[in-house]
């Protein structure tokens, strides 16, 4: 069993996680109430979830026997056109918003262009997209806009 050791090139929002990079933090840093999310949920899947239903307006549940609902989870991801990505390590997960992922595996290499990166079709709304996810959140990173974000993952 191996470990994995990747390099995450990500545009958007570094929220952090053990040690939020958000303003309005608590006396100990911690998170304000957030009407979407129980602490003992995952982060990363409950923002997930709450941005699916409130941008991508996609609020189906996956129930045995729902023909489709994974083809329709996927078309309401790509509406959406953001990940809360998890960084850091599986056992300190930290959290990135971002509205593009470029993920390379440990022992693999991947040609990147920054000039391709920021005209791809897509990149004009992202921005926005951030903005709008931010706000459905309740969230205010401490980080003054989107930008390209290096980061890692071991776990």
């Amino acid at each position: 069993m191996g470990q994995a050791t990747d390099a995450i090139l990500a545009y958007g929002y570094d929220l952090g996680g053990e040690g939020w990079k958000l303003e309005g933090l608590g006396e100990y840093g911690e998170l304000p109430p957030l009407p979407w999310w129980d602490e003992e949920d995952d982060f990363a899947t409950a923002a997930e979830r709450h941005l699916l239903t409130r941008i991508a307006q996609f609020t189906e549940t996956w129930e045995d026997g729902r023909e489709g609902y994974f083809e329709r989870k996927r078309a309401a991801k790509a509406r959406l056109g953001l990940v809360v990505e998890t960084y850091c390590s599986e056992s300190c997960p930290m959290y990135v918003l971002a509205a593009h992922v470029t993920t390379v595996k440990r022992g693999d290499v991947e040609a990147l262009d920054p000039l391709d990166l920021a005209q791809r079709p897509d990149a004009g709304g992202w921005d926005e997209r951030l903005r709008a996810a931010l706000d459905a959140l309740g969230l205010q990173p401490t980080q003054e806009r989107a930008q390209w974000l290096l980061c890692s993952y071991w776990g």
